[in-house]
């Protein structure tokens, strides 16, 4: 079981942070402020109280331990903090702190730019990511490993394939989270229950400027009862922990001592056991193992916060805590994989070994192939499926029954045997395909350098 006893191993992402009581404060505040200008703009509060707002819309002028404990009094997110504000604006400009809205257009609208930060932060870790990836792609192209399905040796393929693979998942991870951003940053003015009753003449323009102020876009309807968009972006995380997970499982499984194909990085000094001092435990592995599963435990609680009664109810304020915890647990795994596949130790000469387990078995569909150029395909695998189920149950080699079979050396001979019984003649594009898969991840992680989350 792991601890996520990882030390300085491995850095923190930042976003735990962003979800500090504090730090949502300062959000909120900066939407009330964005709410008072636009409404200044429209005469529907004096100028001078929108810049006597803007100006108190600092955490540092506020006293805060005293919001804490209206809040804790009170039991109301947002409240305490409009009391203070209006406290601290003064008369005669008090009054006019948040006109015609209400809380879940300040808490929702500043959340989102919280999500936002959340958001690009994880973009930013996805760039790294696929650099690492990149280069381990392009440093395994060619080092021929056991391809297995079903927990079986299959066919050769290259490790730069099976990290091939891995890019082309979390690319279009990236699209996905790219895609959902406009749907996500979204600011939600409209009223007690979304009508606009209580904002003014040109209420969708005062929606619209004030998520121009904040960077966002304006809701078409901003029904308190939606969160869609919310649980979609839990969901897109749930779908790149699926590939987190399914990238540490595989290193895991590779690191085990009976394949040692691949390590984690075990830094100088690292125990693994109190017991048993030869242990060199795949600990990051096990860490994004389980902060994987947890994210994806998150979608269906994402789901089901879609049920909101009439035009508003709690669900919104719960599904934050959902999509809060999601991307803390994101951050964190994203980091480990980063530390994980940045220093993975690769054993060519270990996966060579594996290889020959089989006693050249792993090369049967390759006989078979050209065997089936002579004497058809069917025939051709009866013949090389008696060969390999006799040397699995211990009739002999799975060459020597081959070089006596009649049937085969008829047809093939002893150099074409050698040849197509080794590994490497088999990979297929693996190599080509590794090469093209680190091309593609360095230019999304450049891609998402230039080009990072609004």
């Amino acid at each position: 079981m792991s601890q996520r006893f990882t030390s300085g191993r491995v850095p923190a992402s930042g976003i735990k942070e962003l979800f500090a009581t504090e730090h949502r404060w300062a959000q909120w505040l900066r939407v009330e402020a964005a709410l008072a200008q636009a409404q200044a703009e429209q005469g529907m509060i004096p100028a001078e109280a929108a810049d006597a707002i803007t100006a108190a819309c600092r955490p540092e002028a506020l006293d805060l331990e005293e919001v804490r404990r209206e809040r804790d009094r009170t039991s109301h997110p947002l409240m305490p903090l409009i009391v203070e504000l209006s406290r601290v604006v003064g008369e005669p400009h008090g009054g006019w702190v948040h006109w015609g809205a209400t809380t879940q257009n300040i808490t929702q609208t500043g959340d989102v730019l919280v999500l936002r930060e959340a958001h690009h932060t994880i973009l930013t870790q996805l760039a790294r990511l696929l650099d690492a990836l990149a280069a381990l792609a392009e440093k395994g192209a060619e080092m021929v490993m056991a391809g297995r399905t079903h927990g079986q040796h299959a066919v050769p393929v290259t490790f730069g394939f099976k990290v091939a693979a891995w890019i082309d998942e979390l690319d279009r991870h990236v699209t996905r989270l790219r895609q959902l951003e406009p749907r996500l940053c979204q600011a939600i003015v409209g009223g007690a229950a979304g009508t606009f009753a209580a904002l003014g003449d040109e209420p969708e323009k005062l929606q619209a400027d004030i998520a121009r102020r904040l960077g966002l876009l304006p809701m078409a309807v901003p029904s308190r009862a939606t969160a869609d968009h919310f649980a979609e972006f839990v969901c897109a995380l749930g779908l790149l922990a699926g590939t987190g997970g399914k990238i540490a499982r595989e290193v895991y499984t590779l690191m085990k001592t009976e394949y040692q194909e691949v390590e984690e990085p075990v830094p100088a000094g690292t125990i693994g056991s109190s017991t048993m001092p030869q242990k060199r435990n795949p600990q990051l592995c096990q860490d994004v193992l389980g902060l994987t599963a947890e994210i994806r435990s998150l979608v269906p609680l994402a789901l089901e916060h879609l049920h909101n009664e009439h035009e508003a109810d709690h669900a919104p304020s719960d599904l934050f805590a959902a999509q809060e915890r999601a991307c803390v647990l994101t951050g964190d795994a994203l980091e480990r994989l980063v530390v994980i596949l940045s220093g993975l130790r690769v054993a060519p000469e270990r996966m060579r070994a594996n290889l020959d387990l089989s006693g050249g078995m792993i090369s049967a569909e390759a006989i078979m192939l050209r065997l089936g150029t002579r004497i058809g395909r069917q025939h051709a695998h009866d013949v090389v499926y008696e060969a390999s189920q006799k040397a699995a149950t211990g009739g002999g080699s799975f060459p020597g029954l081959l070089a006596a079979d009649p049937r085969v050396t008829a047809h093939l001979s002893a150099d074409d045997i050698t040849t197509l019984l080794d590994p490497a003649t088999h990979t297929g594009r693996s190599a080509s395909l590794a090469r093209t898969g680190a091309r593609r991840a360095r230019a999304a992680a450049a891609d998402l350098r230039e080009r990072p989350a609004s």
